[in-house]
């Protein structure tokens, strides 16, 4: 015996997906943004513990921060005024540990949660290697 179609039934797929369309777009775009900010917070961690490494072997300020900023591959660039190293020398501070920051503010690709957001990456070693 065959069942007739209710004829009302007609397009109840194609709006309950209208219904859940937006939400899935919503999920995925904010899985997205967050994987995005997430992968430039470790690359800004990575580019401070190398600038932070360098300044601690080397006792050169300008080195170590370049140094950052070549490990730090994040678009747009950083910059060598958004690097800061305290303190700016090792020389006589054997035990004593330096600290790299990287002050980065990331442009959100969706807006959802603000234009853009501040990161701060740290990297710490004892002076003299």
């Amino acid at each position: 015996m065959m069942h007739k179609r209710r004829g009302d039934d007609r397009g109840a797929a194609a709006v309950e997906f209208a219904l859940v369309l937006p939400l899935l777009l919503v999920l995925v775009l904010g899985i997205l943004e967050f994987g995005r900010v997430f992968n430039i917070q470790i690359a800004l961690s990575n580019a401070a513990r190398e600038g932070a490494r360098y300044m601690a072997v080397h006792d050169d300020p300008a080195a170590a921060t370049g140094a950052a900023i070549a490990a730090a591959l994040i678009d747009p660039e950083i910059s060598s005024g958004q690097v800061s190293i305290t303190p700016s020398s090792c020389d006589g501070l054997e035990d004593a540990s330096v600290e790299v920051t990287i002050d980065y503010t990331v442009e959100l690709m969706t807006g959802w949660f603000g234009v853009s957001l501040p990161l701060e990456g740290k990297g710490v070693m004892i002076c003299g290697g």
